[in-house]
């Protein structure tokens, strides 16, 4: 799989050096990036052979469409990664998340691109009817990249997530297929169209 922006591409992680990656997550004891990304989960070390093996177990349960891929800039440059869960899958209930590993990265809409191509390849690939997107209040930005996706905030759970004695609110945005396609231009193909009515 490969998925070309104009700034990123969405690559499979079998493209990739897993050896690099592994170190963006794991290579420091506090990374930077953890401080946005669900901060009030700690990040538990995985040595790199388990890590490996429970990307093996992640894929081989996937199916058709891999959960997880790799971000790579334009000059090849691994920044990150998106992936994408199920709250339901009997009702096709998905949500999808994006972490930017590398700071130099933030704010540059790199994020906004990457998550734009995945959501446009998740429509694609599967008869979603809807994709999902949840953070928490202390994540502007992730907030911001969402609405720039065409997103709406659909709930907000307030005073839920507890970090650093500061209590913040669950945050649950969200786009159905038909406003997706309004705003980035996807149509389903004929299997699909025959799944959504169903």
């Amino acid at each position: 799989m490969r998925l070309t922006g104009r700034c990123v591409s969405i690559v499979s992680i079998d493209e990739i050096d897993t050896k690099e990656l592994w170190s963006l997550i794991y290579g420091e004891s506090d990374p930077a990036w953890k401080k946005w990304d669900a901060p009030y989960f700690p990040l538990e070390f995985v040595d790199y052979p388990d890590y490996i093996s429970h990307l093996k177990e992640r894929f081989e349960r996937d199916g058709d469409v891999q959960s997880l891929a790799a971000i790579v800039t334009t000059d090849g440059e691994l920044i990150g990664t998106v992936s994408y869960y199920w709250e339901h899958r009997p009702s096709w209930w998905l949500e999808m998340g994006i972490v930017i590993y590398q700071p130099a990265f933030w704010n540059g809409g790199f994020g906004t691109e990457a998550l734009t191509l995945w959501g446009s390849h998740l429509f694609a690939s599967m008869p979603l009817v809807r994709i999902g997107l949840t953070t928490w209040s202390g994540n502007q930005r992730m907030i911001r990249c969402a609405e720039k996706l065409g997103m709406q905030m659909e709930a907000r759970i307030r005073k839920v997530r507890l970090y650093n004695g500061v209590f913040y609110d669950s945050i649950r945005m969200g786009i159905l297929r038909e406003e997706w396609e309004q705003i980035h231009g996807l149509r389903a193909t004929p299997l699909q169209d025959s799944l959504l009515r169903q």
